[in-house]
């Protein structure tokens, strides 16, 4: 309820027969028309007076205490529309940050630090054949300086299939070589089970600098595990020595594509 419990119909009746007195007349107050009234058609109103003010409608999603604002617009008779801006935003700045991200990736490629990780060598030809394309244009037109807008147009493509995992960077650019998907039993989906990701297998996964510090945590941490384990548990340990190797062939991997060297053809 919106103001507690509480006998609504009696009060309610005492506030309309007030107003509608000669004292609320004095007052200047507007007569309530005749007609049934309850708490849930007053908060509908509250929705609708809140909502149609200047950033209304999560202001009444806020003091309202909806769980989703989808609720909030069905009150204020307004589906999708701050729902709808709010996911436009969202996607506008996830589409930065992957413009960013693949960005920055292709600029530790022409210094000589590559990727790691299964997908490595997909993302490595795609960043060789756009540094190539750069040199071809600056060899035909030479007195133009080409900056990091003409860079990104040629990485948009690939900026949004980019999908980040805690610990890798997925490349979704074709559904039916990913792993989480055939492990769901999914493979016609349009996005990634970046939670069921396992990226030291999937085809399309690649691991980057900024990934070791979780793999090297994940690796330690599966170490004291198996020490803490008792002779009796040989599966427990065999399946965390497992992980454990993975993780530290994950770290080895990353540390050797981070070690700049010259940038060579990818045959």
């Amino acid at each position: 309820m919106l103001f507690g419990r509480f006998a609504f119909t009696v009060r309610y009746t005492w506030f309309k027969n007030w107003v509608n007195s000669p004292a609320g007349q004095r007052l200047g107050l507007a007569a309530i028309p005749d007609g049934p009234v309850n708490l849930r058609m007053l908060r509908r109103t509250l929705a609708l007076e809140l909502a149609y003010r200047p950033g209304g409608v999560l202001a009444s999603k806020i003091h309202l205490k909806h769980v989703a604002v989808a609720t909030t617009e069905g009150y204020a008779c307004r589906p999708g529309g701050a729902q709808a801006e709010l996911l436009s935003e969202v996607n506008k700045h996830e589409s930065d940050r992957n413009l960013d991200l693949v960005l920055a990736e292709f600029r530790n490629y022409q210094q000589g630090i590559l990727p790691a990780g299964p997908g490595a060598r997909s993302l490595t030809a795609f960043f060789a054949s756009i540094d190539t394309e750069i040199t071809a244009a600056f060899e035909t037109t030479p007195k133009i300086q080409h900056n990091d807008r003409d860079i990104l147009n040629l990485l948009t493509k690939r900026a949004k299939v980019l999908h980040l995992g805690p610990a890798n960077y997925c490349w979704f650019t074709d559904p039916s070589r990913a792993l989480c998907l055939k492990i769901a039993g999914t493979p016609t989906a349009d996005r990634p089970l970046v939670g069921m990701c396992d990226s030291a297998r999937c085809p399309q996964a690649t691991h980057h600098p900024t990934h070791r510090p979780v793999w090297a945590e994940h690796a330690e941490r599966t170490k004291t595990f198996i020490g803490q384990l008792g002779k009796t548990r040989t599966v427990e340990r065999d399946r965390l020595r497992a992980d454990h190797d993975r993780a530290l062939r994950v770290i080895a991997e990353i540390d050797a594509a981070t070690t700049p060297q010259p940038n060579q053809d990818i045959p």
